[in-house]
């Protein structure tokens, strides 16, 4: 079976398509109006090896809030959507991944619980970013993929290189929680649900 999906979201402020394929080879082709987005989705796309496809448009001027929210609305729906019953998955997932002098722990559990717990803050403009909208994408995606979420960030100075350390631990451990156990059918869960 092939865990992919799409999902599209549209309102008066934004337009987003999101395609994800999670037994992917980290191919990407992201286009958000905010660089600095699409080059944070690349580097989870790459290093969870997640196929991606992002489209997204929206009232940038206005502000780019919308927009980032919508898409981790989109691609925690997508998750949730390609995941199916989630027979066999891992589950849980975590990963430590430096950035220079950033350095970030990041723990998923495929619950079926969203739930957000930040640890550390992403402070400053990036390219005309505002970094702190990175809590927001990830409160939307933990809200959608109904997934809880623990990021710590232990150190760091620069903006740009904490929020780089976040998004590549993002992608490797979504990875680790997605991979399928083989020979596993059941759903990890003594509830019998996710």
């Amino acid at each position: 079976m092939e865990r992919k999906a799409e999902v599209k979201r549209k309102t008066k402020e934004t337009e987003v398509r999101v395609a994800l394929g999670i037994d992917g080879e980290g191919t990407y082709r992201i286009s958000t109006q905010i660089p600095f987005i699409n080059h944070m989705l690349e580097l989870f796309s790459k290093h969870g090896n997640f196929d991606l496809e992002v489209e997204a448009e929206g009232d940038v001027e206005v502000d780019p809030h919308h927009i980032v929210e919508d898409i981790g609305l989109c691609l925690g729906a997508a998750f949730f959507k390609a995941l199916g019953e989630k027979r066999g998955i891992t589950r849980y997932g975590h990963a430590i991944v430096p950035m220079d002098e950033a350095l970030c722990l990041f723990a998923v559990d495929i619950s079926g619980r969203p739930y957000l717990r930040i640890e550390g803050q992403v402070e400053g403009v990036v390219g005309g970013f505002d970094s702190g909208l990175v809590k927001d994408f990830f409160l939307a995606f933990a809200n959608e993929s109904k997934t809880t979420l623990h990021i710590h960030l232990i150190s760091g100075e620069n903006p740009h290189h904490k929020a780089e350390s976040i998004f590549k631990a993002f992608g490797l451990a979504m990875r680790m929680a997605v991979r399928v156990i083989e020979g596993k059918l059941d759903i990890p869960s003594t509830k019998g649900v996710l």
